[in-house]
């Protein structure tokens, strides 16, 4: 008997009338928190109505700590506490994964076969779960294909509209796409027709891509000195690709394909020769008993390497084709990627290039007065969607930027317009940092769009650390108390009025502002910038001070990181955007950071061996889980499982590595450490090794000391990965840092720690110039640029230059009303 039936049993034995009032008496009160209306009286409430709350028992999943909590349904709940204290291990880990998870169940074998097999998180009970959406920070794709307008359904609704509209008329909607080539043929087809057997047949296909960059928009020319050495011979390393050594595979095949003797040098190639070399049309050769397929070198890279979007490369392979490849615009489509029947195809006077190259904010002002009552629910479609990019702060953008270049904010508030007109509600949304990117005007957009998702039956899931979006939730989680092993509780539940008293690192830190300083660093030169016209800026001259914190500002799309990255001269400049740090399950702060180099040096001096003993991807792995040390078993359509390898104890290397010691630990040992305990390690002693002990000095600096140097990175947050790749650059030579957006992911204590090492920069001698929106480091910058002062083609200029506090005192710009705000709460 349940409890509902045992207290409708109490109440019939006096009332036997009152079997159904008493079950809604049973029925478990919701989760109420201050400020938010009750759904009615339990007693009278149907118990479809009672499941309110979505409950989590028992959460493992990385680091956090057998956690249980309730959070409330149809309202916003954001969850705070310091970068690698848990949250998205919760949030996205376990609540969104298993939402995701069960979905999929749903589906047959068969179909699940094809979709994307997820594990049920490390729980052990979840309840109220309702279908998760989850916008998350990922970019759009590293696709060069890929642009805003086909990432949504922009392109495709503009492509039926010139299709129709569009005059001469040259063809369906596929003849003004630039992934469509044009195609013809003809021949012989058996058709069983009457006596007929064979008949004529011819097709033809209109594309809108530009025969000559196959609608790229670009053309590449290859510097070949940079390919090859002519005066060695391809067995000698000739070859100059990265992957193309010497003993290789690739030159195996071309030294035994039979069109050329390739232990002669290159420059002894006859024509014939060089052109089976370097373009030679795929083909079919014997090698070793095997058939394989040889193609030129170039063709081969092309392929490899040069139709990757460069900011998907890995670092070696980006700078060689930086190297030895110049691209410019197509000179026959001149970079609108478009055939010309597409380019010449217009509606009052507009071809699809042009409505593409628009500002959103004029395109959708153009759609506008098209007076075409025929297709008016084309019009009305493709002008919401253009209202929707304006409404949520993209109207800067235009349809023909590469998906690629987009911010990861961007990228997540695209992502977010394809929910903004849904008719769904009673779904669980879930947002990482919302306010990546967003200037706080901007900010305000973000919040008003996260309530309108609430205000429509929908439970919002915010990870967020900015106090003005924390500020208009209904429910707080902030976990921690700290990161990493030393994280992963709960340490306050409730409202914002109660976090604001509550003792945690979070609470402590809400009301915290950076004071002005009462003095600033006088410059010690200047970088002068003159006439830049990089994207929207409009021949901007500004001169950048040196030997000081330089903070460039200014509303998203206003043309910061342009003026930076793009006109800013790159000798001797240290660059760290924003781009994600890549690495497989085998890849830890270790490997990433390079520490690991000197540490297996140390070992293989110490017990006079060889260093690749200690590397678990090289000799020292286990054999039986090839130095991962896990056992990953595939189960068809079920997810993959994974266990610890019986052979090596999830250690990844063989017993014998594991007994030789270097300060009294072994490799596996000294990967457990943390970077603070590695550190100590390293400092001193028979262990003493100190380019060891500088790397994990510069990893502490950034506030990363209690990440273990063997955890993978594909376990690290946001914040963490961000961190970690700003200590990476601490140690190269180097006279100016530039930071873009370094407070990404950072709670507001680090905020703090990010602040005291930009001054130990400068301290040390050091220039460093940061694209922020964040008020603490414009608060803390000696001087401040700031570009506006809107977004796109209203903006694109300097609208103040000078100290933040006259910055402050002039409230003509944007930035200057809100940090003016900001410095005025402090205290």
């Amino acid at each position: 008997m349940t409890h509902l039936e045992r207290a409708a049993a109490t109440v019939s034995a006096a009332n036997p009338t009152d079997k159904q009032s008493a079950t809604h008496w049973a029925t478990p009160k919701p989760l109420h928190c201050e400020g938010c209306t009750t759904r009615g009286d339990p007693v009278n409430e149907h118990v479809a109505d009672s499941h309110n709350v979505i409950r989590v028992q028992g959460a493992r999943e990385n680091n956090l700590k057998n956690v249980s909590l309730e959070i409330p349904k149809r309202r916003l709940t954001v969850f705070t506490g310091v970068s690698g204290s848990g949250k998205s291990s919760l949030v996205f880990g376990t609540i969104a994964a298993e939402s995701q998870r069960m979905i999929n169940e749903t589906y047959s074998a068969f179909l699940q076969g094809f979709m994307p097999s997820l594990s049920r998180p490390e729980v052990d009970r979840l309840e109220g779960l309702t279908t998760a959406i989850i916008v998350d920070q990922e970019r759009l794709g590293a696709n060069p294909r890929s642009t805003l307008g086909t990432a949504t359904d922009a392109n495709a609704l503009l492509r039926i509209l010139f299709s129709s509209l569009g005059t001469p008329h040259i063809g369906g909607p596929q003849a003004y796409a630039f992934n469509v080539p044009s195609a013809s043929g003809s021949g012989a087809v058996t058709v069983q027709k009457g006596n007929k057997i064979a008949e004529k047949a011819t097709f033809h296909v209109t594309g809108g891509m530009c025969p000559r960059c196959e609608g790229m928009g670009v053309v590449n020319d290859i510097d070949l000195t940079e390919i090859f050495d002519e005066n060695l011979a391809i067995t000698e390393g000739a070859i100059k690709v990265p992957g193309y050594t010497a003993d290789g595979w690739y030159v195996k095949l071309f030294a035994n394909a039979g069109f050329f003797d390739a232990s002669k040098p290159i420059k002894t190639f006859n024509k014939r020769q060089l052109h089976d070399f370097l373009y030679k049309e795929p083909v079919k050769v014997k090698m070793e008993g095997a058939n394989m397929t040889y193609e030129g070198l170039i063709p081969k890279i092309q392929k490899s390497m040069l139709s990757k979007d460069k900011d998907a490369m890995q670092p070696h392979i980006r700078r060689f084709v930086e190297r030895a490849v110049t691209f410019q615009t197509c000179p026959d489509c001149a970079g609108t990627r478009l055939a010309e029947g597409a380019r010449n195809s217009t509606i009052n006077g507009v071809s699809i290039a042009d409505a593409c190259a628009m500002q959103l904010t004029d395109l959708a002002e153009w759609i506008r007065g098209l007076d075409e009552p025929a297709y008016a629910p084309l019009l009305e479609s493709l002008s919401a969607s253009l209202d929707a990019f304006v409404n949520i702060g993209l109207g800067y953008l235009s349809l023909d930027r590469p998906a690629g270049t987009l911010s990861g904010g961007e990228a997540q508030r695209t992502k977010l317009i394809r929910h903004l007109g849904s008719a769904l509600t009673d779904v669980t949304y879930v947002f990482d940092e919302p306010t990546i990117g967003l200037h706080p005007h901007d900010i305000q957009r973000m919040n008003e769009l996260l309530l309108q998702l609430r205000d429509k039956g929908n439970t919002v899931l915010v990870v967020e650390h900015k106090p003005e979006t924390i500020a208009i939730a209904d429910h707080v989680v902030d976990l921690g108390p700290l990161a990493g092993t030393k994280g992963g509780e709960i340490t306050f539940t409730g409202t914002v009025a109660e976090l604001r008293e509550s003792d945690t690192l979070t609470g402590k830190h809400f009301s915290y502002r950076a004071m002005l300083k009462d003095t600033v660093r006088k410059p010690s030169g200047n970088i002068e910038i003159r006439g830049a016209n990089t994207h929207n800026l409009q021949d901007v001259d500004v001169d950048i001070p040196l030997g000081v914190l330089c903070v460039v500002t200014g509303v998203a799309g206003s043309g910061k990181s342009s003026l930076v990255a793009g006109s800013m001269p790159k000798d001797e400049v240290i660059y760290i955007d924003q781009s994600a740090i890549r690495g497989s399950r085998r890849s830890n702060p270790a490997t990433y950071t390079g520490v690991l180099d000197p540490i297996r040096k140390a070992f293989a001096k110490a017990n006079g061996v060889k260093p690749a003993l200690f590397s678990s991807n090289s000799e020292g792995a286990c054999p039986t889980c090839k130095g991962i040390g896990m056992i990953f078993t595939e189960l068809g359509f079920m997810a993959t499982v994974s266990s610890v390898c019986d052979e090596c104890g999830g250690k990844r290397f063989q017993a014998s590595v594991l007994e030789y010691k270097l300060g009294g630990l072994d490799i596996s040992e000294v990967l457990s450490l943390s970077v603070s305990e590695a550190r100590a390690l390293f400092s001193q002693g028979e262990a003493k090794t100190p380019a060891a002990a500088k790397v994990l000095g510069q990893l502490e600096d950034v506030g990363l000391g209690y990440l273990s140097l063997g955890q993978p990175l594909s376990t690290l947050s946001g914040g963490e990965r961000q961190r970690i790749k700003l200590a990476t650059h601490l140690g190269e030579k180097g006279g100016v840092y530039v930071l873009d957006e370094p407070t990404t992911g950072l709670h507001l204590a680090d905020v703090e720690n990010l602040l005291a090492l930009l001054d130990r920069l400068v301290d040390a001698g050091k220039s460093v110039i940061v694209i922020e929106h964040h008020q603490a480091v414009m608060a803390h910058a000696d001087w401040i640029i700031d570009l506006g002062p809107g977004a796109g083609s209203a903006g694109g200029r300097v609208v103040y230059e000078g100290t933040p506090r006259a910055l402050v005192s002039n409230l003509s710009t944007l930035t200057g009303t809100h940090l003016a705000q900001y410095v005025s709460s402090a205290g």
